[in-house]
C-alpha cells in the first residue's frame, strides 16, 4: 500500500505535508507510510478514501481504477471543494463569481453562445 499511498499523493499534486494537512496528520506520519515504515490503520485508509474520492481496494489491493467514478453532481461538489482551497483570486474564482452574477438574460446569452461553439465544425 506505500507505493500507492505515494503515486497517489503525487498524482493530486500534493506535498506530503499538504497531504497530511488534508487527513490531519503528520508529514513524518505521511513519509512512514510511504516508506512502508508505518501502516495506515483502517480509519486512516477510509479517510483517504473519502477525502480523495479514492477507490479502496486499489488502495488496498491495487486492483481497479485509483479514484472513484463521480456522478455529475459529486463533479461539481469536487470542484467547489477545491475552488474554496485555491485562491480567491484565481481565475476560477474570478469566473465563478462573474458567473453567479449573471442574470436570466445573460444565461441564455451565454448558453446560445456555447451551443453555437459546440455546434461549430472545424
Amino acid at each position: 500500500m506505500n507505493e500507492r499511498i505515494r503515486q497517489l499523493r503525487k498524482e493530486l499534486k500534493l506535498s506530503q505535508t499538504e497531504f497530511g494537512g488534508r487527513l490531519g496528520i503528520k508529514q513524518t506520519t505521511v513519509a512512514g507510510y510511504e516508506t512502508g515504515g508505518r501502516t495506515p490503520i483502517d480509519a486512516v485508509v477510509s479517510l483517504i478514501c473519502r477525502e480523495f474520492n479514492v477507490n479502496e481496494e486499489w488502495l488496498r489491493t491495487g486492483e481497479g481504477d485509483m479514484f472513484k467514478k463521480l456522478n455529475r453532481q459529486q463533479e461539481i461538489a469536487k470542484f467547489t471543494a477545491e475552488l474554496f482551497r485555491s485562491e480567491k483570486e484565481s481565475f476560477k474564482s474570478r469566473f465563478i463569481l462573474a458567473l453567479a452574477e449573471l442574470d436570466e438574460n445573460e444565461w441564455k446569452l451565454l448558453e446560445d453562445i456555447a451551443n453555437k461553439i459546440a455546434n461549430k465544425k472545424d
